[in-house]
């Protein structure tokens, strides 16, 4: 797909997610066992409704539901249409194995059709209401837990900042932000005007003693070391558990998790999300979805290739040299849409009206049709269905000069959609800001990967494909 210009809201780089330490016990243990509960009762109510009582059958296909669904997702801070998409595509997992499991044992036939069918509709149903009533009742949950923790950040810069207002944002936290600690002049702190600042940094452990405090979060830069150092044997006098939130060298992590090296501990920094299982799972994924898709558009295809064959002299197919997984170059398929296949050192993007776009490419174009031969580049391991878009060679050269972190985007393989380009950055980008705004959502990608994403990505690429009307 292509990109345009689109407010965006991308999770700011300079502090991750906020890990399990930012969430309610309570919450996520109800939130473990809410999704397979549900699921189950769900089950149960349509028994009672139809067959009037639970059989050993029922009860049997009840504990597989709940093994299947345990544990559940946290989906709280996610955003209505992400729990939506969420809460679906996992019942449609759960519910395809209990089927296939039905029909491979032969077992299916035992089980009344109408429970069934309309447990595949009441089961999800009553997922999304009970989140949303777990949604509204989740401050008042946090709130039977008892008093709040209560924090204070040590550092009033812009990762300790953006740490204060995630908390203050979240409502399931049970963390009360008392305020900073801080050494510098006024004018040099991020956000003292909307921050309360309790005093300078020696102070600390004095205040956790008197005032209770039981969090400490410790918003230094690495090169404080020494101070830390101090800092950190000050508060082994104090109960308060303390924490790291890494400056902003550290913090805009890809994929940051702990490893070893020859038994040494070490850090990623920048690390590619598809190592291990989860690559074999990605690439698998790939190729059964690309080989379904290709035996399902082959008709299509054949008549969009006459049509372009029939439309205009040139090519059917237009090969273009890309950035592959690592940066290496890799040859990209599309439907030809243009009168012109330019592939050298300067590339002109198509704009509005483009007079070098042809009748049928421009309905290619729009609908993101000209892209179908790169399903063809993810069976031959080039490029994967979701992933950052491939650019230009020329336009890689050209942007990697101007925009910080650009080729971080080639440590995964291109892909036909994207997360840019379903958060509307598909088109032409005309300007600086615009390109600046993909690779922000082209890393976002990187550091949030799942199966789920990604499939979420390819369903509203699918609406994007028939609602929207920016690409030419």
């Amino acid at each position: 797909m292509r990109e345009a210009d689109s407010a965006i809201h991308v999770t700011s780089p300079a502090v991750p997610n906020l890990p399990e330490l930012g969430r309610s016990g309570l919450l996520l243990a109800i939130e473990s066992f809410l999704e397979p509960l549900v699921t189950v009762l769900s089950l149960w109510v349509l028994v009672w409704h139809f067959d009037g009582a639970l059989s050993a059958l029922w009860l049997t296909a009840s504990v597989l539901a709940f093994a299947l669904a345990f544990p559940g997702r946290s989906l709280l801070r996610l955003p209505p249409d992400r729990v939506f998409f969420s809460i679906l595509l996992a019942w449609f997992w759960t519910a395809g194995l209990l089927l296939a499991m039905g029909f491979a044992t032969g077992y299916i036939a035992d089980f009344n059709s109408a429970v069934i069918v309309n447990w595949l509709w009441f089961a999800p149903a009553s997922q999304l209401v009970v989140h949303w009533a777990l949604r509204k009742a989740a401050p008042h949950l946090v709130r039977l837990q008892g008093p709040p923790l209560r924090a204070v950040v040590v550092g009033m810069n812009e990762q300790g900042c953006a740490l204060a207002d995630r908390l203050a944002g979240a409502g399931d936290t049970g963390i009360d932000l008392v305020g900073f600690f801080d050494d510098r002049e006024p004018e040099r702190q991020h956000g003292h005007e909307r921050h309360r600042l309790l005093g300078r940094i020696t102070e600390i452990a004095a205040y956790v003693k008197v005032n209770r405090i039981h969090l400490i979060y410790l918003s230094l830069p690495m090169a404080s070391q020494p101070r830390i150092r101090e800092l950190l044997d000050a508060l082994k006098d104090t109960t308060a558990s303390v924490y790291f939130v890494p400056d902003m060298f550290v913090t805009d992590l890809i994929q940051g998790r702990p490893d070893s090296v020859c038994g040494l501990p070490v850090i990623s920094v920048c690390e590619t999300p598809f190592r291990g299982p989860a690559g074999v799972l990605k690439r698998i994924s790939d190729v059964v979805l690309a080989s379904l898709i290709l035996v399902l558009i082959s008709p299509f295809m054949l008549a969009i290739a006459l049509a372009v064959k029939l439309g205009s002299p040139g090519p059917v197919i237009f090969r273009q040299r890309r950035y592959g997984l690592d940066g290496e170059e890799i040859v990209v398929y599309k439907f030809r849409s243009m009168t012109v296949t330019e592939d050298g050192g300067t590339i002109v993007q198509a704009r509005k009206d483009d007079e070098r776009v042809t009748r049928v490419g421009a309905l290619l174009r729009r609908t993101s049709m000209d892209e179908l031969p790169q399903f063809i580049n993810v069976l031959q391991g080039r490029m994967s269905i979701v992933g950052p878009r491939p650019h230009a060679v020329a336009h890689n050269e050209q942007y990697r000069q101007l925009i910080k972190s650009y080729m971080v985007r080639h440590k995964v393989r291109p892909g036909i959609t994207g997360w840019a380009q379903v958060n509307g950055f598909r088109g032409e980008t005309d300007s600086l800001e615009k390109m600046e705004g993909r690779i922000r959502y082209d890393l976002d990608y990187l550091r949030n990967w799942s199966l789920r994403l990604d499939l979420y990505i390819i369903f509203k690429t699918v609406r994007l494909v028939f609602q929207d009307s920016r690409a030419y």
